[in-house]
């Protein structure tokens, strides 16, 4: 390998790894911040949210990548310029072109890399994170007795305590509420003190209570009884045990989330999309048939003469049917009737079909995303590289800006077409090309400029003008006054 080859690898190895990591990070507090609600409280073990962060870590990538790309680029031909490095090499004889395309290889080799995830790793990310996910949502929350409230957290009992020691143990005035044989409150537990703890494998929840009652409503079998049984209890000391198996994070099977369509390959995508438009012809064609025949039996039906109406016929030389005024109304009313069933019976057929595209549309837009990552891979390193060497500036700032910049008009857009897609306006294969469609002529122009050391694109060139162009406005000033 040459050397100046090394030199550029080097240069561009650790912002990529630096850029790529940060765009992580910073979508994983994204992520955080939306989900707070449903981890917060639930008591999880560190394992299981360090578990869910690096399955949505995975579900990232798509976003880090490229973004990681572009910012790198633009970091490393735009610190080779600020040093004038990039001028020793073309001073050597070397063109820009040759000086880009160690570059240029790893970024088609962080494309294929891309695919490869996005076509194998990424729909496992995806299927783990959303059973993790759903299973934490499901999740109640952590076993939690506060001073002075009813707890209501364990199935069929409400707990109140009015006091607890700073052991956390020692309780004062305890009641129980039992509802286990769901007809209200009518057993109850009073302690005036006792002490709570769990077993050690945290499977049951032991109440020891000390000088309390018990009371008892006995429910008859005749509701129509004025006698109304009640029996009290005195003891000195009772032991009563509540199952918290409840509280375990319960695992759901992974195969049940296994259709959705983030979650399959291009395989599994192929084999959806096919089978759900076979559905759609196969409706369709139904719908057709029984609207033919529909329409066909009302083109031929005389309201007049299926509802039993008095009509008198008119000569020969005028055909036709004279209906007697009193049911003019109800032939019009008829008529109307019909009109508005047929009218529903379309609209009931669109909103289905409306639906059932939707429907395949989020399938082929996960089948045209496996390819449309790689590509945007490409397209931003072509932006990014030759950007890098026109501004010449290193570092996090206008390189930042300006990778932003491109990245927010590439997810707009991209987002922008999806959208069109999920709403069955375009093919999907049209929306979600939008996208490195428009960016494609951008990175093909800037490297051609950039190669041939274009002005156009020269930073200094407008910065000049614009100094100019201040000094212009500040002699008119002057002059005015």
């Amino acid at each position: 390998m040459k050397t100046y080859y090394k030199l550029i690898l080097r240069s561009y190895i650790g912002p990529f790894i630096a850029t790529f990591l940060i765009a992580i990070f910073i979508m994983l507090m994204q992520f955080l911040w939306k989900y707070v609600d449903d981890l917060v409280g639930k008591g999880l073990e560190w394992y299981i949210v360090v578990e869910l962060l690096l399955y949505a870590s995975a579900t990232f990538v798509p976003l880090a990548l490229p973004l990681a790309i572009l910012l790198s680029s633009i970091m490393t031909m735009g610190s080779l310029g600020e040093n004038y490095e990039l001028v020793a090499l073309k001073s050597a004889g070397i063109s820009l072109t040759k000086i880009m395309l160690p570059l240029f290889v790893i970024s088609m080799f962080l494309a294929i890399t891309g695919f490869y995830f996005a076509n194998n790793v990424l729909p496992a990310a995806n299927l783990r994170m959303g059973s993790l996910l759903y299973d934490i949502r499901q999740q109640r929350p952590a076993f939690n007795i506060m001073d002075g409230v009813y707890y209501k957290g364990i199935d069929n009992f409400v707990i109140r305590v009015e006091e607890r020691d700073s052991d956390g143990q020692t309780m004062k005035n305890i009641k129980i509420y039992d509802h286990t044989q769901q007809k209200g409150n009518i057993n109850l537990t009073t302690a005036k003190r006792g002490t709570m703890k769990t077993t050690p494998d945290e499977r049951y929840l032991v109440f020891t209570l000390y000088d309390g009652y018990n009371y008892e409503e006995i429910i008859q079998d005749d509701r129509h009884s004025k006698e109304k049984p009640f029996r009290r209890t005195e003891f000195s000391k009772q032991i009563r045990k509540f199952d918290l198996s409840a509280f375990n994070l319960t695992r759901t099977d992974k195969d049940l989330f296994r259709s959705n369509h983030q979650m399959l390959d291009l395989s599994q995508l192929n084999f959806f999309i096919d089978s759900l438009q076979n559905k759609i012809n196969e409706r369709q064609s139904n719908f057709f048939d029984s609207y033919e025949r529909r329409f066909r039996y009302y083109s031929n039906l005389d309201t007049a003469k299926y509802y039993n109406l008095d009509f008198t016929q008119k000569d020969d030389l005028n055909p036709g049917f004279i209906f007697k005024a009193e049911n003019i109304d109800m032939i019009i009313s008829n008529a109307a009737d019909l009109a508005r069933t047929n009218n529903e019976f379309l609209n009931n057929n669109h909103k289905e079909f409306h639906e059932r595209k939707r429907s395949l549309a989020r399938y082929e837009i996960e089948y045209q995303r496996k390819f449309t990552l790689s590509v945007a891979c490409i397209i931003l390193f072509l932006i990014g590289a030759p950007m890098g060497a026109i501004i010449r500036k290193g570092g996090f700032g206008l390189p930042l800006v300006i990778a932003v910049l491109f990245f927010v008009v590439f997810h707009v857009t991209s987002v922008t077409g999806e959208k069109f897609v999920r709403e069955a306006v375009i093919p999907a294969w049209q929306g979600m090309w939008i996208a490195p469609v428009l960016l494609l002529p951008v990175g093909i122009l800037l490297s051609v400029k950039a190669t041939t050391d274009s002005s156009m694109l020269n930073i200094e060139n407008y910065t000049k003008k614009f100094e100019s162009l201040v000094r212009i406005i500040k002699k008119l000033n002057k002059k005015i006054n």
